[in-house]
């Protein structure tokens, strides 16, 4: 049987997968997933999405972590976080995690440390959940250009790449 309580209850099945926060940021919606309390995804939503509030303890100290990154880009985040992914999607996230806010680094860098090719490399950025925490806009293309983000080079993505690359001082 089901309890009332279970659709206001964050840890109960039903909402493992759902957010348990949406913030509203210069930029995009960020929206929180958690389970076994971490984090496991940040995902970029339209700016027209619906805020929620933090319906978790962690989801409160993510959210609270998530706007000082937006007062100082600086800010290193340490709220508990899970990413499921590949032993080399782990390995690039980690070489990636290493970039100090200011900083780039090309995907060929990324593909030296990780002993692998470039476009390896876009793919694991590409499938990384959690941005910004794992700083895939840090990561640029041989040339100096943006290359892509979020998996693909549409004009929303590289939007939201330009701006965290200016918040960061890296752009003009």
């Amino acid at each position: 049987m089901v309890s009332p309580d279970y659709d206001d209850d964050p840890y109960s099945p039903r909402f493992r997968l759902d957010y348990v926060a949406r913030i509203r940021t210069p930029f995009c919606v960020l929206g929180l997933r958690e389970q076994k309390r971490r984090i496991i995804a940040l995902d970029y939503l339209p700016l027209t999405s619906p805020e929620l509030a933090p319906r978790t303890p962690l989801a409160v100290e993510a959210a609270r972590q998530l706007l000082a990154y937006l007062e100082d880009p600086r800010f290193k985040f340490d709220f508990a976080v899970s990413a499921n992914g590949t032993d080399f999607e782990t390995r690039v996230w980690h070489a990636i995690g290493g970039i100090p806010a200011g900083s780039v680094r090309t995907y060929g860098d990324i593909a030296r440390a990780v002993r692998s090719i470039p476009r390896a490399v876009g793919g694991a950025c590409g499938r990384n959940p959690l941005p910004l925490v794992i700083p895939c806009h840090r990561v640029i293309a041989a040339g100096g250009g943006l290359g892509g983000f979020m998996g693909g080079r549409d004009d929303l993505p590289l939007a939201i790449k330009r701006w965290l690359l200016r918040h960061e001082g890296v752009l003009q």
